[in-house]
């Protein structure tokens, strides 16, 4: 387990004034920090247990967290359940979110295709990571992908050379570094996709022997 002593953190995260999920949940819902709320069907905010010791922070809902409000249900989430009962983690211990909240695409015929949240977006929707690590205080946060890593640190940090750390930020919890499920569908070689499906696992496997340390 690879631990980097600390970071200093390059976002200064505001946080709502709540103090349970439930009640940010209920303040988010009307949230128009940026304009990507105009064409999303609703906001996806997180889910999970209110005394989860891991919170895992991916980019953005994708069309069906859109349609079912729900964080980590299309594809990349049906894969990020199967890598994380290989490394041993439960999903229905940890907290699931998303560094931006509502659903951002490309309207392609009758499709709506993924894009990507730019730095404002993403910058003016750390409000709500934010307020939720502050409430439930969790043992260690796994950033998924470059979006989540910049919502939580910054743009200093970045995620090839410290993919499979885990990063000290000044009064923050610990945070893991690695890369989001989506990145493993998209590989299209069979022996490379194989290959970083193991060393995505191996990643997640540090949050537990992290959460049992």
């Amino acid at each position: 387990m690879n631990i980097v002593a600390s970071v200093g953190p390059a976002l200064t995260l505001e946080v709502a004034e709540a103090t349970s999920i439930a009640e940010l949940r209920h303040q988010a819902e009307g949230c128009t920090r940026c304009d990507l709320y105009r064409n999303a069907t609703q906001i996806v905010f997180g889910e999970g247990p209110g005394k989860a010791e891991i919170v895992l922070v991916g980019e953005q809902p994708g069309d069906q967290e859109d349609l079912t409000g729900k964080p980590f249900v299309g594809p990349a989430g049906r894969l990020l359940d199967r890598c994380l009962d290989e490394a041993g983690l439960d999903r229905r211990r940890c907290y699931v979110t998303n560094a931006v909240k509502h659903f951002k695409f490309t309207p392609r015929g009758k499709r709506r295709l993924h894009a990507k949240p730019n730095a404002g977006e993403i910058r003016r929707c750390a409000w709500w990571v934010g307020a939720e690590i502050n409430i439930l205080q969790p043992k260690l946060v796994v950033t998924l992908g470059a979006s989540a890593l910049y919502a939580l640190l910054g743009p200093k940090v970045k995620l090839t050379p410290q993919r499979g750390h885990i990063l000290q930020p000044t009064n923050r919890p610990p945070v893991l570094v690695t890369i989001h499920p989506s990145y493993l569908l998209r590989i299209r070689d069979e022996a490379d996709q194989r290959r970083q499906h193991l060393d995505f696992v191996s990643d997640l496997h540090k949050a537990v022997e992290f959460q049992s340390s």
